[in-house]
């Protein structure tokens, strides 16, 4: 009557309990089905078209971000939505220069957004320093820090160059090849 029978060990040496009429699966063998199938195109279909990106403006480039998402430029229409905190959104934009004071900070942010989750680096001085190349207060290689998917040049870009940037971190993520991707 409804017993349990006990296998021994499996693959990951972890006991698991097979109970009759029941199926029962592991993670990594959900994780591998949903990369050899379909439903991996729909999950990145519904994240390409969803794209949150979190408002910390830096410097002048921080100012462009900002009008990128109010009413004249509308990224709404995309599925782009500023959002306050890094617990809400999935897209990091690392828009002008970063100083080594603030550097821990930004760390602690990227590390509370939950993957999959993408950077952009939006503007000269976040790339390569800008004016502020070599300088004593100013990290230098933000992409050895953060893997960063789309680099917006530029001092500052325009907020069209920051919405075509979303329109190519987009289409990374349909063809599967951003860095952010965490599953």
């Amino acid at each position: 009557m409804g017993e349990v029978k006990e296998k021994k060990t499996n693959k990951n040496n972890e006991k698991s309990e097979e109970i009759p009429g029941v199926i029962t699966t592991t993670t990594s063998a959900i994780h591998n089905l949903l990369k050899k199938s379909k439903v991996q195109d729909i999950i990145n279909w519904g994240r390409k078209n969803s794209l949150w990106f979190m408002t910390q403006p830096m410097g002048c480039c921080g100012v462009e971000m900002i009008a990128t998402g109010c009413a004249h430029y509308d990224t709404d229409r995309f599925g782009i939505i500023p959002r306050n905190s890094p617990r809400h959104a999935d897209v990091m934009i690392i828009s002008g220069y970063v100083t080594k004071k603030y550097l821990p900070a930004l760390k602690r942010l990227w590390e509370q957004m939950p993957a999959p989750k993408w950077v952009i680096c939006m503007g000269d001085c976040s790339i390569s320093g800008g004016p502020f190349y070599e300088s004593y207060s100013t990290v230098q290689n933000i992409d050895e820090i953060f893997p960063i998917d789309v680099y917006i040049p530029g001092c500052p870009p325009r907020p069209e160059a920051l919405i075509q940037g979303f329109v190519e971190l987009q289409e990374k993520i349909k063809a599967k090849k951003d860095r952010g991707t965490g599953y």
